[in-house]
């Protein structure tokens, strides 16, 4: 995938949107978003129980799925940390989190931007939350000994997904 590529979307939850990536992939990023990981990463360490995107591997570079931990129902162990740490679509639907262009939500948005999709306004929005997000690396370091995984493992597996250091 390069600059200029068109990328046509037809799955079980958008068909019929296209975007141009205009960024290379996994490079220049708006200042101060600094992902802890990729989301190839995310994949191989096991996020969202293993259910998301896949049924849209075909949007996506193929080596992402390469040693991704998923499976065709929600399954807690392959979370990283073994641990349910997420809320239905529904509960993002009624907070008004879901936008238009990315049906999935945060992660969805995030595996585009990587790509290399620029949204005005979407993206300064989405890197808001991610920002936001990072309150729970701080509940983790005010409870947890350093190096201690075991503790707090729902926060960090939530780091995890949203592409913050779960192992601080």
């Amino acid at each position: 995938m390069a600059i200029g590529d068109v990328i046509e979307v037809d799955d079980r939850m958008q068909s019929g949107y296209r975007y141009t990536l205009v960024e290379p992939m996994g490079e220049n990023f708006a200042p101060g978003f600094t992902p802890y990981c990729s989301p190839a990463r995310m994949l191989e360490l096991g996020v969202f129980e293993g259910k998301y995107l896949n049924d849209c591997t075909g949007e996506f570079p193929e080596d992402w799925f390469t040693n991704a931990r998923i499976g065709d129902v929600p399954d807690i162990s392959l979370n990283h940390f073994a641990i349910k740490s997420r809320q239905p679509l529904s509960v993002w639907r009624e907070k008004g989190w879901i936008i238009e262009q990315d049906p999935r939500g945060w992660f969805q948005w995030y595996c585009r931007y990587y790509l290399g999709r620029r949204i005005e306004g979407v993206d300064a929005a989405q890197i808001k939350r991610w920002r936001a997000f990072a309150r729970h690396a701080g509940q983790i370091r005010a409870n947890c000994e350093p190096g201690d995984t075991f503790c707090r493992r729902r926060q960090r597996q939530g780091l995890l997904q949203w592409a913050h250091d779960p192992f601080i």
